[in-house]
């Protein structure tokens, strides 16, 4: 086993990760390569690739590293410890409204009616905004409800 980290530098677990993830891979583009639109597919891909790289990452890159120093901003002001850091609370809805948002975009914008009709076989006239922002809200919910459990359980722990 020390041979072999030695030789690869990891586990071995990482390598059989690692291939499954090259077959999976491989049996897509196998899958969509006879479709007339792979290569369309392929562009769309690497624009996304891109556009994730260049543009997204360091959007959500800031925005966590504005809140992560404003917790320690807090932390220099304030005496007093948190006795429950509320940064993955904010996280979490977040990226699960924006990983929505971007995956039903389309639909959102009202570009794809007629296809999420034939997909979905509700009627167009749903108002897809307001479903995404209802998502949101009871994600943000969620999160508030499970932060104020934590909050009010380290208050008891505090106590005893």
């Amino acid at each position: 086993m020390r041979a072999f980290r030695r030789f690869y530098g990891e586990h071995p677990l990482h390598l059989l990760a690692l291939l499954g993830c090259f077959a999976l891979a491989g049996a897509a583009v196998l899958a969509l390569w006879p479709n007339p639109n792979a290569v369309t597919i392929a562009i769309w891909f690497a624009g996304a690739v891109v556009a994730h790289d260049l543009v997204l990452y360091p959007l959500y890159a800031l925005a966590d590293r504005s809140l992560v120093l404003a917790r320690r901003v807090r932390r220099r002001v304030s005496a007093r410890a948190v006795a429950v850091p509320a940064t993955n609370h904010v996280r979490l809805p977040v990226m699960g409204a924006a990983l929505a948002g971007l995956i039903w975009f389309p639909t959102i914008s009202g570009r794809a009616a007629g296809t999420a009709f034939f997909a979905s076989g509700l009627p167009p006239t749903v108002d897809y905004v307001q479903c995404w922002l209802l998502l949101t809200a009871a994600l943000f919910l969620l999160s508030a409800v499970l932060y104020a459990v934590r909050l009010g359980r380290a208050a008891v722990r505090a106590r005893a």
